[in-house]
């Protein structure tokens, strides 16, 4: 009989015991609360250049694709509108300097958006021309391009 009622009394036992350790648990935080505390608002500047990556990824898979032309203009448009938009927004680097270096800098800024804009202009021709193959020859040169400019702009990541 003991046996029993501690065969019946076991599993309320175990029971209130799971119960009570849920309760002592701390309740979870808000999804999205503690990143964004981390992670500090993206800038515009950081967004369209956010939509240009995002489309230059895509890009670089299918530029040597003819029978992707349409969808490979559709993603050049979209770099050109962002860096359009970008070239008229200021780095964060440049929170960084005053004077003459600020001046140089926003002026260089403005002349390599310039340089960008040009070159993703050369590739929608190359494009509209039926040239993939020179097409993907200049959208290597672009890439250099973006990433030499970084080098130059971007602010450095703090650890």
């Amino acid at each position: 009989m003991k046996i029993r009622l501690l065969a019946s009394l076991l599993p309320l036992i175990i029971g209130a015991t799971l119960v009570r350790a849920q309760d002592a648990q701390p309740a979870p935080a808000a999804p999205g609360a503690a990143s964004a505390a981390a992670k500090p608002e993206k800038t515009p500047l950081a967004k369209d250049m956010g939509k240009i990556g995002k489309a230059f990824r895509k890009l670089r898979s299918q530029i040597a694709d003819s029978t992707k032309n349409d969808s490979t203009l559709e993603l050049l448009g979209t770099i050109h509108d962002a860096a359009v938009a970008a070239a008229q927004e200021t780095p964060a680097k440049a929170s960084d300097l005053s004077g003459d270096d600020l001046a140089k800098f926003n002026s260089d800024f403005q002349a390599k958006m310039k340089d960008f804009i040009a070159a993703v202009d050369k590739v929608s021709a190359d494009i509209k021309a039926g040239d993939n193959a020179t097409a993907a020859t200049d959208l290597k040169k672009l890439g250099a391009l973006e990433r030499d400019d970084h080098k130059e702009f971007r602010r450095p990541e703090k650890d």
